[in-house]
């Protein structure tokens, strides 16, 4: 059987060395590229602290993929770089399976013309790990029950984009589950602004980024006399393998823009 060839977009960042050290352990994937804006040159085993891949880091995507030929490209990147390597590697007829938040709804509209367009799939997550994805569903049933409800994300003092990708998702799909509504007083004020978070059809969300955190969230529910908390937290990066090996595996037998690991567990 053949194996399945894998550009790793964003190589030398925390995300993409950590992917590529466990897409290298797969005995069905084989990583053919990696690309990055920093350490051209460099043999991506060596930077993953493994022994040499004979993968150096290229700075332009558009050659690495003609050279490479790719099955699919992983991209961890950023979101002011994302879009335009989608736009790249979408036509070449490579499939996408992309771990970087922060797009906007018109950016999303416009991958999935892409997709369309050029048949080439793509899959988008908010979060990798597999008990995040259950945090997720077990907050939407939850939410049936408990309407009253706010979300505390932490993650790493790096992070550009707040809330989380999970955390807007959890919100989504508590929306679903619940009517809107303000919640909390009706006379409440600020006495510093932005004190009680960010709002969305009337949840709360507090977003933290302190050095030590990887991805960290709690879906706090209040009803009477009782609180309900569904909480999660990434100990290492190595927790979102599992799901980035999934989508790498299935994302060629997907058709358009596919996003959330619930669609394809």
């Amino acid at each position: 059987m053949a194996k399945i060839k894998v550009l790793v977009n964003g190589a030398t960042g925390k995300m993409g060395r950590t992917m590529a050290a466990g897409i290298a352990k797969e005995h069905d994937l084989q990583i053919v590229s990696a690309v990055d804006v920093k350490l051209s040159g460099m043999d991506l085993g060596n930077l993953c602290g493994m022994e040499p891949f004979g993968v150096c880091i290229e700075e332009d995507l558009g050659k690495a993929i003609e050279k490479s030929q790719p099955d699919v490209m992983v991209d961890f990147t950023n979101a002011q770089a994302v879009l335009k390597n989608l736009r790249i590697a979408l036509p070449r007829k490579v499939a996408c399976v992309v771990g970087t938040t922060g797009l906007g709804e018109k950016e999303m509209a416009e991958i999935e013309q892409l997709t369309k367009e050029y048949g080439t799939p793509a899959f988008f997550a908010s979060n990798f790990a597999l008990g995040a994805v259950l945090m997720m569903r077990f907050a939407q049933q939850a939410a049936a029950y408990f309407p009253n409800v706010e979300i505390i994300e932490r993650h790493h003092d790096q992070k550009i984009d707040a809330p989380s990708g999970t955390a807007v998702s959890t919100m989504k799909m508590i929306a679903k589950a619940r009517k809107a509504f303000m919640q909390g007083t009706a006379n409440e004020f600020e006495k510093i602004p932005c004190s009680r978070g960010g709002e969305y059809q009337g949840m709360r969300v507090h977003s933290m980024r302190l050095p030590g955190y990887i991805a960290s969230q709690q879906v706090v529910f209040g009803g009477t006399g009782q609180i309900l908390t569904i909480s999660h937290e990434a100990m290492s990066r190595e927790t979102f393998l599992p799901g980035v090996l999934m989508a790498i595996r299935k994302v060629q037998s997907l058709s358009g823009l596919t996003r959330d690991l619930d669609s394809i567990m």
